[in-house]
This record gives structure tokens, sequence and C-alpha cells, in this order.
């Protein structure tokens, strides 16, 4: 008997709709375990700091926790605070703030064991028993590093980074992993798994991204010191947003091994592993515990560079560059003073301030920056979503991965005239042959040694820029992914770069931001503005420059801009 090919055809229909509601089905008790574990590490965690406050009923913990990370370190070390006192301090405090910001997504319950070790320790390092905070695409041996994908879930890795081993070397007590938005492509912290991350400062900001967790937990006084990366600001987007310091280092100064990456194995736009904290001094110790033998022999690909004490500790004078705007991301009003105000600082202090002409920021962007990134046309990147049930907060980047060449085209020529920057974009989501992707790099590196050569030409010893800021609103980044170009620069460039707070948004600015235009008045600039409202009271930050390999005097000019700073706001 023959079946009829319209019933034939229902038939197959319905089964994979079935089969779909299945795979579905299995994806979403996944995710419900994943947040089981979350809500269980968090349950450990109160019950861990419970039973120490029990037991330790007079310990001071705000005293603890009032601790710079370099006086709190030597107390460690001579014995005069206890290392379960602190531990424990930090844990009950990571608590809180993860309630309030669900920035945290695994509680290292090792982390326990490893405490009881550290005080068996004949050697104590540089963070002897200090708590760290680890970003959640930096492998800890027995732990998930997803980047929000499903499909990373219940794979633990192997072995820890070597990030997280010299750590261990060092005394640290890694003790959470924290959130981060699906894929790292975006500067907001929302994934499926363990959702949206909130800013500590002001609920419905935006933490920044990707290493979003870090930055809240950080910002509101969770962890003393947390570790992340960065491939376009998502260390320094997070700690500006959130009021604290942080550095991307030159992109191999640092041990990426064990590091999972957003986009593996592009070269065009460098990756680095990075420090945030609440003040520059504790940057700058986290760099001297990680630039060690420990570093430079499980990573050998590492320059054997030791922190230069000399360079960070000068008190010479600078000659510093500085420019407001970088002429593509018009700054907010608070942005552009935040720089003046710096520039006037530093100068009354003795400093040399010089302007610096930026050009071509435009097609670094989107030439350097988007194109090398995804110079397959998003192929790879669009293939990390198969499979997944929500394609994050990439937006347009993955949309246009996803696209075929033909819509890609006709929406170029359709965009061009009206629509400038999305039509740039389009033309940098091409697939390229070998040979173009050969001729890029080359092209990136002359840009480098041009961009140099203009430096020393002005003798330049570092350089003042905007940093982008107050924090946009939640759900915000999704739509301005163009919104990274004061950032990406010196990704592009492999220069290491580092943020520190300076001013508070004020009503001024707010007002101000009634007449910001941008320097397209497209839909992007349009949006900007909305994002930038409403921000009255969060903090404000520059960004500090300096050329490749000089990480100390990029921390020695952050460290004056913080100095400076504080004391301008402790007498206003």
């Amino acid at each position: 008997m023959r079946v009829p090919l319209p019933a034939l055809l229902g038939g197959s229909a319905l089964l994979l709709l079935l089969l779909r509601w299945r795979r579905r089905r299995a994806l979403w008790r996944k995710v419900a375990e994943a947040q089981e574990r979350q809500e269980l590490s968090l349950v450990r965690m109160e019950a861990a700091t419970q039973r120490f406050r029990e037991q330790n009923p007079s310990v001071k913990v705000a005293s603890i926790l009032s601790l710079p990370l370099p006086e709190l370190s030597r107390k460690l070390r001579d014995g005069s605070l206890p290392l379960d006192h602190v531990f424990y301090a930090y844990v009950g405090k990571a608590l809180q703030i993860a309630i309030e910001t669900n920035c945290i997504t695994e509680f290292l319950e090792e982390s326990e064991t490893q405490l009881r070790r550290a005080k068996l320790m004949d050697k104590q390092g540089l963070l002897y028993g200090v708590p760290v905070s680890i970003k959640d695409s930096i492998n800890c041996q027995g732990h998930d590093s997803t980047l929000g994908f499903i499909k990373n879930l219940n794979k633990p890795a192997a072995e820890d980074s070597v990030v997280v081993q010299v750590l261990k070397r060092q005394g640290a007590i890694p003790f959470v992993k924290t959130n981060v938005p699906q894929s790292l492509i975006s500067y907001d912290c929302k994934n499926l798994i363990f959702g949206q991350t909130r800013n500590p400062l002001m609920f419905t900001r935006t933490p920044g991204g990707s290493s979003g967790g870090e930055g809240a937990l950080v910002g509101g006084g969770g962890s003393i010191l947390g570790i992340g990366t960065d491939v376009g600001g998502s260390l320094r987007f997070p700690a500006a947003f959130c009021g604290v310091c942080a550095i991307k280092p030159t992109g191999k100064r640092l041990s990426k091994r064990g590091v999972m990456a957003g986009v593996a194995g592009q070269k065009a736009v460098a990756a680095a592993v990075g420090p945030l904290a609440k003040d520059v001094e504790s940057l700058a110790l986290c760099l001297r515990a990680l630039l060690s033998e420990d570093m430079f022999s499980l990573d050998s690909t590492v320059p054997p560079l030791p922190f230069n004490e000399e360079v960070y500790s000068s008190t010479k004078p600078l000659r510093i560059g500085y420019y407001e705007t970088d002429f593509f991301t018009m700054p907010s009003p608070a942005m552009r003073r935040a720089v003046r105000e710096t520039k006037q600082l530093l100068e009354e202090a003795g400093h040399t301030l010089v302007p610096f002409e930026l050009t071509n920021v435009e097609y670094v962007m989107f030439n350097y920056c988007v194109r090398g990134m995804f110079s397959d046309g998003g192929r790879s990147f669009a293939r990390k979503f198969k499979g997944e049930m929500e394609k994050g907060g990439s937006g347009l980047i993955f949309w246009l991965a996803k696209s075929p060449h033909w819509l890609k085209t006709l929406l170029f020529w359709i965009s061009k005239p009206f629509v400038p920057r999305f039509s740039n974009i389009i033309r940098s989501m091409k697939e390229n042959t070998v040979d173009e992707v050969w001729s890029l790099h080359h092209e990136i590196e002359d840009f480098c040694h041009q961009f140099i050569a203009q430096w020393k030409q002005l003798n330049l010893d570092v350089m003042l820029c905007p940093m982008l800021g107050p924090a946009l609103g939640i759900g915000y980044p999704a739509k301005l992914s163009v919104a990274v170009s004061y950032t990406m620069l010196y990704n592009a460039l492999d220069f290491p770069a580092g943020v520190v707070p300076v001013t508070l948004a004020t009503d001024e600015d707010e007002e101000q931001l009634k007449g910001y235009k941008g320097y397209y008045q497209d839909w992007w600039d349009r949006t900007l503005a909305k994002a930038f409202r409403g921000s009255v009271g969060m903090p404000v930050a520059v960004q500090c420059v300096a050329l490749p390999w000089q990480e100390e005097l990029c921390l020695r000019f952050m460290k004056e801009v913080e100095t400076l700073s504080l004391k301008k706001n402790s007498f206003s």
C-alpha cells in the first residue's frame, strides 16, 4: 500500500519538530542544572561565611575590606592578619555583591582546601593569602569555561591556565569565577545560562564586558583583585563603568595559555590578560607577582621581562600626548571634561602636555578591527552559535556573519548613501582570501610603525585619551558595537592601556547631553545619546597609554593621574 506524498511530508515535518523539541528540552535541562549549581555555590558561600562568623564573632570584617591590597598583602605575609579572616571576609562580601548584581557563576570550593594548605607554606609569594576572582573564560582545573555557551557546560578544564598556576604559586587563592557575555564579543554582560549581570553602582546600568562579572565584583568590593581578558576593551569597559582601575598589557606580556578566546586564532586584533583592582598600586603588585620566573618557565613564549621597578617608581616629569576625541565616536560631555580636567591637573603638577592628532580611526575600526577579527566573513564566529538557543549580545555582527554574500552585497549598496557606517561594517565582513589576510596583517604592522613614528616625533612618554562613559544602560552595548573605537584602537596597535576613574557625571554633563548629535548623526549616534542619559553620579575614567612592552611606564602614568584626581576630589 502506497502512502500519499503529502502524508509522508507531513510525517517528516512532525518528526523534525519532535526532534527539535527534544533537543531544546535537553538544552534547557543543561541550563537549569547550571543555574542550580550557581545557586548551590551561593548557598555554600553563605554556609561557609556563617560558620566562620559563628566561630570568630570578634573579627572586624569592615576593617579588613577597607584595606588596600598592598597593605593587606603585607599584613598577611607578616602574620598580623590571619588568612582565614581575610578569605571569609571576602567570601561574605562577594556573596552580597553576587546577590545584588548576579556576577558570580561559581564558587571554587577547593579554595577552602587551598586556604588550609597556604597556612603551611614555607615560601610566601607576593600574593600570599589574597583571594582572587577569575573570569569565566580563564581555565581553572575542574571547572567549566563556558563563554556563555550551553555547549561548553559540563566540560571542566583539565588543568589551570598558566596565569592561575602563577597566581597560586604566588600564594593567591582563586575563589570564584565570574560572568561574561555570550561569545565574549560584547561589552555588556549577559548570557542565557547565568543571565544579566548588573552594575553595582546603579542596577539599571551595564557593568561593561566582556569581563563584566569581574568589573561588578571588584567595583562592589567583593573582590580585591580580579583577572580578566581584553580584545577590544573587555577589561577597560568594566573597570571604567564600575569605577575601578584596570590595565590591558601588551598582548604577549602575560601568558594566554589556557585562556579561551572569543575568536580563536585571529591575530589582527591583539588580546591580552590583565588585572582589575580598586587602585593602581594593586595592579602594580599583581604584575610584580605575575611577571616572575614561574610565568616564564610555565610559558616560554612569554618574554622573560620582570617588573621594572625603576621605571614604575620614577618621579621625573612626563611628556604626555593627549586628545579629546577620535572623531569617530563623539565623546559625551563627561568624557571630554574628564580629559580636560586631567590635562590641567597634570600640567599644574609639572608635566608637559602635547596635542596628538588622531587620523583615520574610521578606517582602523572597519578595515583593521572588524575585517581583521572576521576575515572569513564571520563564518567561524557564527559556527560557535550553532546549536545554541540565544544569539547573544553580538547583535549586528552575528546577524551579518550568518547572512549570505548576496544579501551583504545588496545591503551594502542600498545603505551606502544613507548609513555609511553600516555599509562599512558590511563591507568589512566579507570573506577574504589568504593573500588578502596576509596583506591586511602587513598593513596593520605598517600602521603601528607610523603611529609610533608620530609618537616619537613628538618625543612623548605616554598618552592621555578618553574612555567611553559613563556606564551605558543595560542592553545598549548590543546596539552600539561601533562605540568601541576609543579602546579597540590600542588592541589593533597592541599598546598597553589602562583606565583610571577621575570624576563623576554631573547634572551639567546631563544637561549638555541634550545637544549631543554625534559625528555621523545616524541611528547609532542617536542611540548612544540615549544610552548615556540618566548617569549622574556614575564614574567617568580616562585612558592611559604607553608604547608596547612599557607596562611599568603606563602604570606609573596611571598612578600620577590617580594621585592628582584623588587630591582634587578630596578638596572639591
